[in-house]
């Protein structure tokens, strides 16, 4: 009769223990539901704003929407450009990025314009598209839209984000003029800025104050030119 007992409180307590888990995994998942809602992009005041980068998601709080399973996040740096970013307290090269992008250069997308004229020339090689005086692009080759499909995926949120917020909204012009939807890309600004607790470092010191970058960390797209077919 004991026993008996003893197996019915312990059915009780795995039929409420199953039946607690089903409330609190309800509530969870009620919980993640509204946390997978985003503002719609809206762009900064002043300067920030000239660049394109976002009010409400940005370098300060990108950490809070990392890791989305609906979202892909692109930084648009080059290694290393041969614009002179230094000129205007930036760094030509890729010192680190936020864990979770990965490195797409724009100026490998479309011929760059628009820079400071601090800075110089960027990259001048080959690219996928071509843009015009008018803002209008046009394909250099067959490839051009399946790889930027490929990397942009017009099903996904796009998060951009590059040294001090230009090529990464000079990117959301590109991709919303080939259409894309413009509500679905957020220009998350400036890593330059960065100071959350994602940062990969890429740029290292020895102990004799030599300085060399660890591009073997970044999760690059490399994009063979001479692989493709051009129009």
């Amino acid at each position: 009769m004991e026993k008996n007992k003893v197996l019915t409180i312990a059915l009780v307590a795995v039929v409420v223990s199953l039946v607690g888990g089903l409330i609190m995994g309800g509530s969870f998942a009620e919980s993640r539901h509204k946390l997978s809602e985003l503002p719609k992009p809206e762009v900064s005041e002043g300067q920030r704003g000239q660049l394109g980068i976002d009010k409400n998601i940005n370098e300060s709080n990108i950490d809070l929407y990392l890791n989305r399973s609906d979202s892909v996040y692109i930084d648009v740096r080059m290694l290393e450009d041969p614009a002179s970013y230094e000129k205007i307290d930036g760094d030509r090269y890729l010192s680190g990025y936020v864990k979770g992008f990965e490195v797409v250069p724009y100026p490998y997308l479309t011929n760059v314009v628009g820079l400071p004229e601090a800075v110089g020339k960027t990259y001048e090689g080959k690219t996928l598209y071509h843009q015009d005086d008018e803002g209008n692009y046009t394909a250099n080759y067959k490839e051009s839209q399946q790889i930027l499909e490929d990397l942009f995926p017009k099903d996904k949120n796009i998060f951009l984000m590059c040294g001090g917020g230009g090529y990464s909204g000079m990117t959301k012009q590109l991709l919303t003029k080939l259409g894309w939807d413009g509500d679905k890309i957020y220009v998350v600004g400036a890593y330059w800025s960065y100071a959350g607790v994602n940062n990969v470092e890429v740029k290292q010191k020895d102990d004799e104050g030599n300085v060399s970058y660890a591009f073997w960390k970044v999760p690059y797209h490399d994009i063979d030119f001479d692989e493709l077919t051009e129009l």
